[in-house]
């Protein structure tokens, strides 16, 4: 059922007038009153456009890219890819075909954002939501995203995830396109362990990030396979994916065990910090001691010695994310794809000296 103005207005115990003066911003309103109507908005996910049922089940020209940080290359590549698929070539003219505008909403990696940003985008009748990375595993985050996305499919939205694993129970995803993280956080770590590395760090990203989760996982089934088992929370320090993470971190596993011969960064940026933290140390890498990253981001290749990493197709998925938000290319079968990660070995890994 759509939520009208008077409902609103209910709810906060105001005048509708009130209401549109405090979505319209056109009129001063007391602080309070002003909040008051504000949860309500937010409390019954009222549309400001749609004061009727045909208006609000109409979708915009608008479409949504969530990322945690646009600095970041990780995300900043996806995002580009998709909104190349979203723009359209046009014609030249400065007209607007079938093209969509996209509009790139940066969380900052907060729970809370993320969901603010699919309100506003509800509001705004959206044609189709990307949301690129990880995923934050609070199940009651799940929760309320799950019906987040419900009520934007709901009103006619297409909703992708590109780099994130799909919504236990959630049936409004168009696509869900999942990164292999495991599989390449395992074959990095096989990589060490074929060159003789026992004693392998790592510099791990939040503790509440799928990402991170998966990225380790794939890591300490390595280990195990390989009989190395005890030491797994003692070599692992979690921190932000950047290099001011990677650098605190690196040196914390050297304090907790200097015999380390391999530090296996959460991602590439946080490698350049344990790098620089290793460096610092006088040691040398790979000579004294190995680094490996995960991303294959456009820099690794670039660092001295280059960064033995993962590659993830972060391009290709963002321009597939792009192309089934806007209806361009048929969901894969269940709306799952799994998209593989491939080793890149570089000098930045080598064997540990006898």
């Amino acid at each position: 059922m759509t939520v009208t103005l008077a409902d609103v207005a209910a709810r906060a115990r105001v005048s509708p007038a009130t209401v549109s003066r405090v979505l319209n911003g056109n009129y001063p309103v007391a602080a309070s009153t002003r909040e008051r109507v504000l949860r309500a908005v937010d409390d019954l996910d009222y549309v400001l456009n749609g004061p009727a049922s045909s208006l609000a089940a109409a979708t915009s020209d608008l479409v949504g890219i969530l990322v945690n940080d646009i600095a970041d290359p990780f995300f900043g590549i996806m995002a580009g890819a998709a909104q190349t698929e979203i723009g359209g070539p046009g014609d030249g003219s400065g007209r607007a075909g079938g093209e969509k505008l996209a509009v790139i909403c940066n969380t900052g990696g907060s729970p809370e954002r993320e969901l603010t940003y699919l309100t506003l985008l509800q509001r705004q009748r959206a044609a189709a939501v990307i949301l690129t990375g990880g995923a934050v595993e609070d199940p009651a985050h799940r929760a309320a995203m799950s019906a987040k996305l419900a009520k934007l499919a709901d009103a006619g939205t297409h909703v992708v995830l590109c780099g994130r694993p799909p919504l236990p129970g959630s049936e409004a995803v168009v696509a869900a396109l999942a990164f292999d993280n495991r599989g390449g956080g395992l074959r990095l770590t096989e990589h060490l362990l074929s060159l003789g590395h026992r004693r392998i760090a790592y510099a791990a990203g939040p503790l509440e990030r799928t990402t991170t989760r998966h990225r380790l996982e794939g890591h300490r089934a390595a280990m195990r396979a390989a009989g190395l088992v005890g030491d797994e929370e003692r070599l692992t320090v979690h921190g932000p994916y950047d290099r001011r993470s990677g650098y605190d971190a690196t040196l914390e596993l050297l304090r907790r065990e200097p015999e380390v011969t391999a530090v296996v960064a959460a991602n590439d940026t946080v490698a350049l910090g344990a790098s620089a933290a290793i460096r610092d140390r006088g040691l040398r890498i790979p000579e004294d001691i190995s680094v490996a990253g995960f991303d294959d981001l456009p820099f690794s290749v670039d660092a001295v010695p280059a960064l033995t990493t993962v590659r993830l197709p972060l391009f290709e998925a963002g321009a597939r994310a792009g192309r089934l938000a806007m209806g361009k290319e048929a969901p894969p079968p269940g709306g799952i794809a799994t998209i593989a990660a491939e080793l890149m070995v570089r000098g930045s890994t080598a064997p540990p000296r006898k």
